[in-house]
């Protein structure tokens, strides 16, 4: 178990260093080709353009770091391994079948989209000048879901669902729409949740995090290097993406990282806490359809404008204040379900 703990940090700490490393030539690239965000017409969301009018500008894909970082750090330890034959740095190795294939490759099947969404956006193509449409998204992250629940319940045959206190149900072919749901669901919340500056980052960090504690616990070591890889670039990356943000990670960040989590929360089988362990995501997605269900059938607004984060904002709060609370708040309800996830197993 030492030798597991001594590889987890030692990738941890190396992803943080060579994502810092590469955040000069990044920032110098996004801006001498003028990959800026573009905020919305003033026409169409009047209060969002007006909080975020001084952000317009502000390089975006920074998303590029963190799961760049990842697939650096993943080459570079697959070709260690090979050159060392130390039993030490064998291990260092968390490229596996069983348990990082699918969630490197929806990661990085994910990450393309979002770039080209990105790329979409500050060129202003696109639906509206707003890159790609909603239902074309969505329709995309679904067939990324479709993939990876086929290979959980063909490749691996996973067909079970851990209800906490209660054990293990074998839901069958359910788990392919549950899968589908999940992925979608998080990829979308962590996008939602990604508007103002460290705000997707840190409770991204606190989640991931988590994940990574249950990982370990259940013997997933692979699994834990590779969150602890995504944790370390996502430090990096919080570190200039604090208020005022240097850049900001695009959905080829959010979206990425949101369907990697959903992925974790299936081969964690932590579906039924999931809600818990990113509880901002949660909150945050919700304020958004509880907005569109009001607007839609009783013809006006719950919130000034969703999703939370920019109600709060209206509402007079500062952004490092909204920030350092959704952070606060995600880990608290992070460590309740940790104590869940631990009394379960006594």
């Amino acid at each position: 178990m030492f030798t597991e703990i001594i590889i987890v940090f030692s990738l941890l700490v190396v992803s943080a260093l060579v994502a810092v490393a590469a955040t000069p030539m990044l920032t110098a690239f996004l801006y001498r080709h003028h990959l800026g965000k573009q905020i919305r017409d003033a026409s169409e969301t009047p209060i969002f353009s007006a909080l975020h009018a001084q952000k317009a500008g502000t390089p975006t894909m920074a998303g590029v770091l963190v799961w760049g970082t990842t697939l650096v750090c993943l080459v570079a330890s697959w070709i260690v391994s090979r050159i060392w034959s130390h039993h030490l740095i064998a291990k260092v190795n968390f490229w596996s079948r069983s348990e990082t294939y699918l969630p490197i490759g929806i990661l990085v099947l994910a990450a393309l989209v979002g770039l080209v969404d990105d790329f979409y956006n500050v060129r202003k193509r696109g639906a509206h000048g707003g890159g790609l449409r909603a239902r074309h998204r969505l329709l995309i992250y679904t067939g990324i879901a479709l993939l990876g629940a086929l290979w959980f319940t063909v490749k691996l045959g996973w067909t079970t669902l851990h209800v906490p206190y209660f054990g293990n149900f074998d839901i069958g072919l359910w788990y392919i729409p549950l899968f589908v749901l999940v992925i979608v669901a998080t990829s979308f919340s962590v996008n939602e949740t990604d508007g103002l500056d460290g705000l997707a980052g840190g409770t991204m960090l606190i989640t991931f995090s988590t994940f990574g504690v249950i990982a370990f616990l259940q013997g997933k070591y692979d699994l834990v290097s590779l969150i602890a890889v995504i944790v370390g670039s996502l430090s990096a990356f919080l570190w200039f993406n604090i208020p005022p943000a240097r850049f900001m990670m695009g959905d080829t960040g959010a979206m990425s990282l949101g369907v990697t989590l959903g992925v974790l929360a299936m081969l964690t089988n932590t579906i039924v806490i999931l809600p818990l362990l990113a509880f901002p995501f949660v909150i945050e997605s919700a304020s958004v359809l509880i907005q569109l269900a009001s607007k839609k059938f009783r013809k006006k607004k719950v919130f000034i404008s969703s999703p939370l984060h920019h109600h709060l904002e209206a509402k007079g709060w500062s952004e490092p204040k909204i920030v350092m609370r959704f952070w606060i708040l995600g880990a608290m309800a992070a460590i309740v379900g940790l104590i869940i996830f631990f009394t379960d197993r006594l």
